[in-house]
């Protein structure tokens, strides 16, 4: 038996594996793979597999040291085609002399990241399994450290500006900070020297569908786009093979492509990359994450995440004030998160009003002696309104599950709003007013139901400002790394430090609540709901 599964055997939950259905993101034809589930740990996170006997080995620590860093080596150009580095155009100093009494300043600062740089991904060395959120990689939950590359600008590119032409494009949903990415991307490009930077329309459609045309891009097209929410060069789903996408990526001679999306997204422009490196192409693919869910792993936060959280406390506040207004009132909001409950978590958490908090990751139940829907009539009666906040993904464990996806390679959520079983429905529709109406009615207790949904409303908000400084780094960096050679990579901030990681490592599944972790912890500490099982 491997060490992982004989040491974290608390609990397992089903979770998606993208990597075996990465190429449907694209609507990829003949390569469509059907979606699996593996059993991972829902407590106690195992970092990787190994079995017993791997541990015995005294050296242990240095081979999983090596490992490590040969799958967390980013991808770059020289792999594969004979380039040489030059001299990096990058330079602060070319806004202009910064002399203090004859001394000139800019020759003083260092304004480059070394290659051999690296970023620590895990910080918490764990005492033991049982602690929470632990991630171990032993038995004994020994402490490795885990470096990763440091993102930023290198003193030596790979690509001569001048002969440059890069394209953006945006993909999946919208998101919050969108306009920002393209914008410090476009700035950040500018700055190296790139005289022709274009976005492509409406997502990887744009590849495709004549009808569509490159948008030009400079400083002064996308100079205020930042105030405004959605994304300047549109979006979409799906798209077509990755055979067509790379032919047209070759025809446009494009040599930068800038990817902004989620893990669909993600992979891919993974298998972009990976055609182009089979090609044998001179082209560099960066991908800049952005899910509104903050479902990546191994990063702190995406953008638009923090937006997310800060509109959608506006929203628990106005079911908060309509339950506390009514006679018997119920506050029910539905957030955003998929298989995610990290938005519902933290506006739970920021708003201070939620009395229940429903995510995908725990398993609940409606009825009967320590269900959801006894302890809306014990807060009611006790207090006199109650005010209930539920990821759209919860209660996927009451349902029988429909054997599809979207256009984007998400597994569509089971509902069934229409059916007359409570039990064969979503937590978002057996919470919803009917069915909390129809319940009260049966014990004879009168309940004002409010039910809001901000969705849309939050996805099309502009970036707050942490979102945007957080939009304006990745952006920025996501051109460092182009630059750098690298390719088949994305930008994320880990421990609070921007860092590049290759695309196949952050796509390897969905990053979920850990039930065991501090910050569930302090979400049920904050609502003081109970177990509902």
């Amino acid at each position: 038996m491997s060490a992982s599964t004989s040491f974290i055997a608390v609990g397992v939950v089903r979770s998606p594996d993208l990597s075996s259905s990465k190429l449907s993101s694209l609507g990829l034809r003949g390569k469509t793979q059907r979606l699996r589930h593996r059993v991972r740990p829902m407590y106690v996170q195992s970092i990787i597999s190994k079995p017993d006997t791997y541990f015995r080995d005294p050296d242990w620590k240095k081979h999983y040291q090596e490992e490590f860093e040969e799958k967390f080596d980013l991808p770059h150009l020289k792999d594969v085609l004979d380039v040489q580095p030059i001299p990096t155009t990058f330079a602060l100093k070319s806004r202009g002399s910064q002399v203090l009494d004859g001394t000139n300043l800019s020759t003083k600062r260092s304004d480059y990241v070394d290659n051999d740089d690296r970023a620590l991904l895990k910080v918490i060395k764990y005492s033991s399994p049982t602690s929470a959120g632990a991630e171990c990689i032993d038995p004994d939950c020994s402490w490795v450290e885990q470096w990763v590359h440091r993102a930023g600008p290198r003193k030596q590119i790979f690509f001569d500006p001048k002969d440059v032409k890069a394209a953006i494009v945006t993909c999946g949903g919208l998101c919050p900070g969108l306009n920002d990415v393209i914008r410090q991307i476009v700035f950040t490009l500018e700055i190296y020297g790139v005289g022709e930077i274009v976005g492509i329309p409406f997502g990887y459609r744009g590849f495709f569908d004549g009808n569509l045309q490159e948008i030009p891009l400079s400083r002064h097209v996308v100079q205020n786009i930042n105030l405004s929410g959605g994304s300047f060069l549109g979006t979409s789903r799906g798209g077509a093979s990755v055979g067509d996408i790379v032919d047209s990526i070759e025809a446009r001679e494009i040599d930068m492509l800038f990817v902004l999306g989620g893990n669909g997204t993600h992979a891919g422009a993974n298998a972009i990359h990976n055609e182009c490196r089979r090609r044998k192409l001179r082209i560099s693919v960066v991908c800049v994450p952005k899910t509104i869910d903050n479902d990546i792993l191994l990063m702190d936060k995406t953008f638009g995440f923090d937006t997310a959280v800060e509109e959608a406390q506006r929203a628990i506040n106005s079911a908060y004030i309509e339950a506390r207004s009514a006679y018997h009132g119920v506050g029910l909001v539905k957030l955003m998160g998929r298989s995610s409950g990290f938005i519902a978590m933290y506006a739970s958490l920021s708003s201070g009003q939620v009395d229940v908090c429903l995510i995908p990751e725990v398993p609940f139940k409606l009825d009967g002696p320590f269900g959801v829907l006894e302890h809306l009539e014990h807060l009611i009666k006790s207090k006199g309104y109650a005010v209930v906040c539920v990821a759209e993904g919860a209660g996927q464990e009451l349902i029988e599950k429909p054997d599809a996806k979207d256009a984007s390679g998400n597994v569509v959520l089971g509902t069934s709003a229409s059916t007359s079983s409570r039990r064969s429905c979503t937590a978002e529709f057996c919470l919803a007013p009917i069915w909390i109406k129809r319940h009260f009615k049966e014990v004879g207790f009168f309940a004002d139901v409010k039910y809001i949904d901000p969705t849309y409303m939050i996805r099309a908000c502009r970036a707050n400002a942490s979102d945007a400084i957080l939009c304006t780094v990745l952006g920025q960096n996501a051109v460092h790394g182009a630059f750098a050679g690298f390719s088949g990579i994305t930008v994320g901030i880990c421990n609070t430090h921007y860092v590049y990681l290759p695309i196949t490592e952050v796509i390897a599944s969905t990053r979920q609540v850990d039930p065991k972790s501090r910050m569930w912890h302090r979400c049920l500490t904050s609502t003081g709901q109970p177990d509902f099982m």
